[in-house]
């Protein structure tokens, strides 16, 4: 394979790009993504190793964090040799809400689908108004409300916008 770049757009300088997790199903877990988060597909992959696809916020352009999800065949699984792992109980995927109503809501629907693993409960600052809910392969998504990371951001570094 030739050193020539095959994309012709490029970040301006070193960005944090991306979160990729292993999954059982992609196809379940888009789904899940895109009931719970603001994620939708971004692109669709497959090759003798399996597929995947990548989730992106619509709205994050022009700096996109994407979150790649992976199926591997067991076959080719490059990672075969290692059991899969999850995020969790504490490292998890962090989406922060308008609203403690918002953190509500879907901390009942993932109730009555099984996968609430913390109530809403307020947590001193900087944490703010939190739920955990599993995905469907077991890792942890946090839903906050008013946990301060655009406040700190400006605090630390001003307003850019």
């Amino acid at each position: 394979m030739s050193g020539k770049a095959v994309h012709d757009v490029h970040p301006d300088r070193p960005r944090w790009t991306h979160l990729a997790l292993r999954v059982g199903d992609v196809e379940q877990s888009i789904a899940w993504y895109e009931r719970f988060t603001p994620l939708r597909v971004l692109q669709r992959t497959s090759d003798g190793r399996g597929v995947g696809a990548s989730l992106a916020d619509p709205q994050d352009k022009p700096f996109p964090f994407v979150l790649t999800l992976a199926q591997f065949a067991p076959e080719t699984d490059p990672f075969g040799f290692a059991p899969p792992t999850v995020l969790g109980p504490f490292a998890h995927i962090g989406f922060e809400l308008q609203s403690r109503e918002e953190v509500d809501a879907i901390a009942a629907a993932a109730e009555a689908e099984g996968t609430l693993t913390f109530s809403p409960t307020m947590m001193p600052p900087p944490i703010g108004y939190i739920c955990f809910v599993e995905d469907p392969d077991g890792n942890t998504v946090e839903f906050s409300y008013d946990q301060g990371t655009y406040t700190m951001i400006r605090e630390a570094w001003g307003d850019r916008s």
